[in-house]
């Protein structure tokens, strides 16, 4: 019994992957909306590495926060780069997981995808793509930074760190090495979020 609940889940999920992936078809039309539900943002797939111009940049996804401390007072701590402590956990390790390799970066470009020049949501998908990167955040400076003994995390507030990727000795293209930075409006935590309950 457990073994055809296990293979009926599985060729649901694949057969939602390959929906989700598929030119638009009657399936897709009358059941759009579920099949998006299931698939984004965790199980999305692309085709940039295949792109005629593959992704040239790094980008670093860094945050800081407002935490009330234990004593009443508000303090904002310095940027993390939470890009940084991902490369370091995966470095050398030679069964990364998804997580480790992913979660951040699908996360971003979720959130980059669905918000405007102006940082604005974008269609009905923004407010998801805030809620998805807030959570994710919030749960890596209370796990990793043990925010939880300083006091509670008001505010929260993302920015991206773009570099050029410089190109191959012999390449005559030429970019700037300059980082670039996009900084996202102060978001709210919600008060479970607050309480550490989003692991």
């Amino acid at each position: 019994m457990a073994l055809a609940a296990v293979a009926v889940a599985a060729c649901v999920h694949l057969g939602m992957v390959f929906l989700s992936l598929a030119p638009a078809n009657t399936m897709t039309k009358q059941h759009g909306k579920a099949i998006e539900e299931w698939v984004y943002p965790e199980f999305e797939q692309n085709w940039k590495l295949f792109a005629p111009n593959p992704l040239q940049q790094n980008i670093a996804v860094q945050v800081r926060a407002e935490v009330r401390t234990k004593d009443g007072e508000l303090r904002t701590t310095g940027w993390t780069d939470l890009s940084a402590r991902d490369g370091a956990a995966i470095d050398g390790n030679p069964l990364p997981s998804h997580t480790q390799q992913n979660e951040l970066r699908r996360a971003w470009d979720f959130l980059s995808a669905t918000h405007g020049t102006d940082n604005r949501p974008v269609g009905l998908r923004g407010a998801l793509s805030e809620t998805y990167m807030r959570r994710i955040v919030t749960m890596r400076l209370y796990r990793e930074d043990e925010i939880g003994r300083q006091g509670v995390v008001q505010r929260v507030q993302v920015r991206s760190r773009t570099t050029n990727v410089q190109p191959p000795v012999w390449s005559r293209e030429r970019f700037s090495g300059k980082p670039v930075y996009r900084v996202l409006p102060w978001w709210t935590v919600t008060a479970d979020e607050a309480a550490g309950g989003v692991a």
